[in-house]
């Protein structure tokens, strides 16, 4: 008998071991081979990490978002140097403002995280309120349903950009007399305040369909047989359910508050000097955008990159997360 037979080594394999999958980690996988989405995600992981070091970042290279530098605007209150009157140079890499010779890195550095804040907290607590909203008018049908559904088109009803330009002054009067806020804190809240108060309807219809599909499902009827609570069928049983859609439309949603902080602020109802914010560096350069273009390009492509890419996420993220993409 051969060596190798009597030893036992002959047609012998280890066995593989067969590992299973998580929704989770498939969705992963989908998405890391989207390269659109990849390249999104780290344009946001990217200015997200920019804008919270944005005060270390203005330290490393000696900037600061509210100097002034009067010395540097020349005739006509535009920068004595630099291309296109931008006034670009290595103490300022991105220019200086006309008229104020304020940095234009370091008010950008400062403005993206007063962007990103009330977007962020917009988004949150727009989707806490209408995924609320939605799991309770779904499930429970009847009055409640039609009440919280007439509420959704009364919101909606609403013409929301004459409303936050007319009702701003008297709002942010109220958050100073009532809590104490004052100057930007006052219009940072109030912006995040409106965003939530207008926006929740339409992730509520959504969250409402969908609970209005899952509440008929077998493993609803089954907790709801065995005497299950109605705060764990809503919590442990639809809720995880519904994470896809929920994901999908906050990915979408943050980068409209973004623009939606951009376009306020350039109306004046936004925050005010000295603190920057993209929307009022966007406003402040119109006037100059003839004779310094950069100063209106810079603020408007980054305000567009960034909105582009959370866009962009949401999409590869909605092929990911949908099981029928047709992805493996």
């Amino acid at each position: 008998m051969p060596q190798a037979e009597e030893h036992g080594t002959v047609g012998t394999h280890e066995p593989k071991t067969i590992a299973g999958r998580s929704p989770a980690q498939l969705a992963w996988s989908r998405l890391r081979r989207d390269k659109v989405g990849m390249v999104s995600l780290m344009v946001i992981i990217v200015v997200t990490v920019i804008a919270v070091g944005a005060p270390l970042i203005a330290h490393v290279f000696g900037l600061q978002p509210n100097a002034f530098h009067d010395e540097l605007i020349g005739d006509g209150a535009l920068p004595k140097f630099g291309p296109l009157n931008s006034g670009i140079s290595l103490a300022h890499p991105l220019g200086i403002e006309p008229s104020t010779g304020r940095d234009i890195m370091a008010r950008l550095l400062y403005g993206s995280r007063v962007s990103l804040l009330i977007a962020s907290l917009g988004t949150v607590f727009t989707v806490a309120i209408g995924v609320t909203v939605g799991l309770i008018a779904g499930y429970s049908g009847g009055r409640v349903d039609a009440l919280f559904g007439r509420l959704m088109d009364l919101i909606l009803s609403f013409p929301q950009l004459i409303l936050l330009i007319a009702l701003s002054p008297i709002l942010i009067q109220v958050l100073n007399d009532r809590f104490g806020l004052e100057g930007n804190s006052a219009r940072v809240t109030f912006l995040i305040l409106v965003f939530a108060v207008f926006g929740w309807p339409y992730i509520a219809r959504i969250v409402r369909g969908q609970v209005l599909s899952l509440r008929e499902r077998e493993f609803v009827e089954a907790a709801v047989s065995t005497g299950a609570s109605t705060r764990r069928i809503l919590v442990h049983e639809i809720l995880p359910n519904l994470w896809v859609p929920i994901i999908v439309y906050a990915t979408l949603l943050l980068p409209g508050y973004i623009a939606a902080e951009a376009a306020l602020s350039f109306l004046g109802v936004g925050v005010i000097e000295p603190t920057a914010t993209w929307g009022k560096m966007l406003s402040d350069s119109v006037t100059f955008y003839q004779v310094d273009p950069l100063y209106l390009f810079i603020p408007g492509t980054s305000l567009f990159i960034v909105v582009l890419a959370f866009n962009l996420l949401g999409d590869s993220m909605r092929d990911a997360l949908d099981p029928r993409a047709g992805r493996a």
